[in-house]
C-alpha cells in the first residue's frame, strides 16, 4: 500500500490542506469529503488512498471551512457561496498541481460539490463516484439535520450519537473506541476557526441549504461522462432516493446498493468499496 503524505497548497484565495497518495501515477482521483462535525478528508479517505494510490494519484483536500485548509476570516453566509469557494478550490488545486483531467470520488456533501463541478467544468473530469450524495433534491431528514446543529449541543455524548448513526453497526465498522473517536471529533469540531466555519454554513432553518445544492434537472442530463453511484439501504442521513434521483436522470450511470450498510459506506465496506472504484476507474462504462 501506499504511504500518503500532508502538504499545504496555495490554491487561488485560500490555502488548501491536503493528503496524496500515487505522486507520479498517470491518472489522477480528487476525492472529496462530507460534511459531518470535526470531519477532515483522512477521516473520510484513510482506507481509500493507501489502496487507490497503487495506481492513480490521489488527491484529498479538507474543504475550505473544514480541517487545517484555511477557513475564511469573514465566512460565506449562504451555501451557494460556499459551493463557489469549494469549486474554485477544486479547480485550483488541480491547476497547481498541474492536472489536467481527473476523476472524482465524493462522499455525501462532496457529492453535490462533484455534481457542480462537472456541471461547471466538464472538461476538466473523465468519470465519478457519487457515494451517498447531496445534491439532488430531498427533505432534509432528522439526522442531517442534528448533524449540521451539532454546535447546538456540542458534546461527546452527541459526537458519539452521531457517529453511530454514520455506520450501521459503529463498533465492527470503526474497530475502535467509541468515546475515543468521539473525544477526537469533537477536539477538532471545537477549534474556533473550525466552529466558525461550521455555523456560518449550516444556521437553521437547515432545508434552504439542501435546496441551494440542487441543480437544474435538465443539467443531469447533460452529464455525459460515466457515474458510479455507492449508496448503504439503511442510510438514514441522506436517504437512497437521492442516488435513485439521479440514476433516473444522468445518460451514462450504475447504482450499486450496499445492504446493512448506513452512511459509511468507504469505511463499513472499505475493501468492496475500494475494489469498486478500482474497477469502475479501470474500465469503460
Amino acid at each position: 500500500m501506499q504511504q500518503s503524505t500532508e502538504s499545504r497548497v496555495e490554491t487561488g484565495t485560500y490555502g488548501t490542506y491536503l493528503y496524496r497518495s500515487g505522486e507520479g501515477n498517470p491518472e489522477t482521483i480528487l476525492f472529496l469529503h462530507g460534511s459531518g462535525p470535526g470531519v477532515t478528508a483522512w477521516s473520510n479517505w484513510q482506507f481509500a488512498l493507501p489502496e487507490l494510490g497503487e495506481r492513480y494519484d490521489c488527491l484529498a483536500p479538507d474543504l475550505v471551512g473544514f480541517g487545517r485548509s484555511e477557513h475564511p476570516e469573514d465566512p460565506p453566509g449562504k451555501m451557494d457561496a460556499w459551493m463557489d469557494v469549494w469549486v474554485g478550490q477544486s479547480i485550483g488545486l488541480l491547476d497547481k498541481l498541474g492536472v489536467e483531467r481527473a476523476h472524482l470520488v465524493g462522499n455525501s456533501m462532496g457529492g453535490a460539490v462533484s455534481l457542480h463541478l462537472m456541471h461547471r467544468h466538464p472538461e476538466r473530469f473523465e468519470r465519478a463516484v457519487l457515494m451517498g450524495p447531496v445534491g439532488p433534491p430531498h427533505e432534509i431528514t432528522h439526522r442531517l439535520d442534528s448533524i449540521w446543529g451539532f454546535y447546538e449541543k456540542p458534546t461527546a455524548e452527541h459526537m458519539k450519537e452521531l457517529i453511530n448513526w454514520f455506520a450501521y453497526d459503529p463498533k465492527a465498522a470503526v474497530g475502535e473506541d467509541l468515546d475515543k473517536i468521539a473525544r477526537m471529533r469533537l477536539e477538532a469540531a471545537m477549534q474556533p476557526e473550525v466552529r466558525r466555519s461550521y455555523e456560518a454554513m449550516f444556521p437553521p432553518p437547515r432545508q434552504r441549504h439542501l435546496d441551494a445544492l440542487v441543480l437544474p434537472e435538465e443539467a443531469y442530463g447533460r452529464m455525459e461522462k460515466p457515474v458510479l453511484l455507492i449508496h448503504g439501504r439503511d442510510d438514514h442521513i441522506v436517504p437512497l432516493q437521492t442516488s435513485l434521483y439521479l440514476l433516473e436522470r444522468l445518460p451514462r450511470v450504475q447504482l450499486h446498493i450496499f445492504g446493512q450498510c448506513s452512511h459509511w459506506t468507504m469505511i463499513e465496506y472499505r475493501d468492496a468499496f475500494n475494489r469498486l472504484l478500482a474497477d469502475f476507474f479501470g474500465r469503460e462504462l
